[in-house]
């Protein structure tokens, strides 16, 4: 494949966003995954616009790519959020490069054949799952990793597993290893509410070889290491920027339907409300970019903390603000041909994400009561 130069990403989103919003909803009702879009990213180099330039990369800044994600979400939201989980890897190598920690070796990948990196952080936080058993010259790793997004494009898998190493104790072990490495397998099982076209199959993981050399890092399990200052400071303004732009997608549609009823007494009152919901979501949504500051931030708890709250904010009002477009379009909105209620659903992923509300709020709670963010039961 012959690859392009790079494009404004701004500019690149008004050509490639049309195509990618072609079929939207056919994608959406077969569970069919964005695979094509890929080519065409990959084409403009986007994948490694993170990458330093004197790495091969295209040495964009961080916002840039938030905001291209966002406005990419306007016309098709599982590419947008697909590409986030791509990118808050790459995000993270950049951090950790620059600052003196493993990184390197993921960002010359990228750069050099546009990679696609797959995440499975997320859902295994601070327990990690799966089975580890030490073998010559590093370990045997079997696990089954739910929503990895991009997963049947990924090349390379960033994943963890939990090791009960004999002298330290329990510990989770941080790896990179190959797709296609012997023993790693997808399970077709992405059936989900919406987000339907992002490839967000489970891994499994059956006694792949993991050499010591692809551990980037160790940690105690089951508590708050300053990493995770690190993975959701880059990741979240990334990841719930897809589900900003998604909100407005939506709201964009309940504005058009509700001008073809100007006589209906109530269409000022909802329009107002709409725009309420939507403007709390973007306002979280910037200073989720801000709080980043182009990936020149301290590794510091009060940054992750600061950032978990507004990614509540955000989960909460692009909910919000779906239903609220849902209500001001009428009737009309209930229809599928109208993409209104693919974006209704799309948007309730947003939750999902770490921390859920519930954990976040007693994140919060604990670090304002001068405790341990996490503390048992976490």
């Amino acid at each position: 494949m012959t690859m392009t130069e790079y494009l404004d990403l701004q500019a690149l989103v008004q050509i490639i966003g049309p195509r990618f919003a072609e079929g939207a909803d056919d994608r959406d009702a077969a569970d069919t995954f964005v695979a094509s879009h890929y080519d065409v990213l990959k084409e403009h180099r986007v994948l490694s616009a993170l990458v330093p330039v004197e790495y091969g990369g295209g040495g964009l800044s961080y916002s840039a790519v938030c905001t291209f994600i966002r406005q990419l979400a306007h016309y098709c939201p599982s590419t947008a959020l697909a590409v986030s989980m791509h990118q808050h890897l790459v995000a993270a190598a950049v951090y950790n490069d620059a600052n003196g920690r493993p990184g390197r070796k993921l960002l010359d990948r990228v750069a050099a054949n546009e990679a696609v990196l797959v995440s499975t952080g997320a859902n295994d936080w601070l327990e990690s799952n799966g089975t580890v058993e030490r073998v010559e010259g590093g370990f045997k790793v079997s696990a089954s990793k739910p929503f990895a997004s991009g997963s049947p494009v990924g090349e390379m898998l960033v994943t963890s597993a939990p090791y009960e190493d004999p002298d330290a104790g329990w510990q989770v072990l941080h790896f990179a290893v190959p797709m296609s490495a012997p023993g790693v397998s997808l399970a077709d099982d992405w059936r989900s509410l919406g987000m339907r076209a992002t490839g967000s199959h489970t891994i499994v993981l059956e006694g792949v070889f993991v050499p010591d050399a692809a551990v980037a890092l160790r940690r105690a399990r089951g508590a708050y290491h300053p990493a995770w200052n690190v993975i959701l400071t880059v990741a979240l303004p990334l990841i719930m920027s897809a589900y900003a732009g998604a909100a407005e997608a939506a709201a964009t549609i309940a504005r058009h339907q509700a001008r073809k009823r100007p006589d209906d007494p109530s269409i000022p009152y909802l329009l107002g409300e709409l725009t309420n919901c939507l403007t709390a979501a973007q306002i979280a949504a910037d200073d989720m970019v801000r709080l980043a500051n182009d990936l020149a931030f301290d590794m510091d708890l009060d940054v992750a903390n600061a950032m978990l709250v507004r990614k509540t904010i955000v989960a909460e009002r692009v909910l919000a603000t779906a239903e609220k477009a849902l209500e001001t379009a009428g009737g009309a909105g209930f229809f599928r041909k109208l993409g209104l209620e693919r974006l209704v659903r799309d948007v309730h992923g947003g939750q999902f994400h770490p921390l859920p509300p519930k954990r976040q709020h007693r994140f919060t709670g604990r670090i304002a009561l001068g405790l341990d963010p996490v503390g048992a039961g976490a």
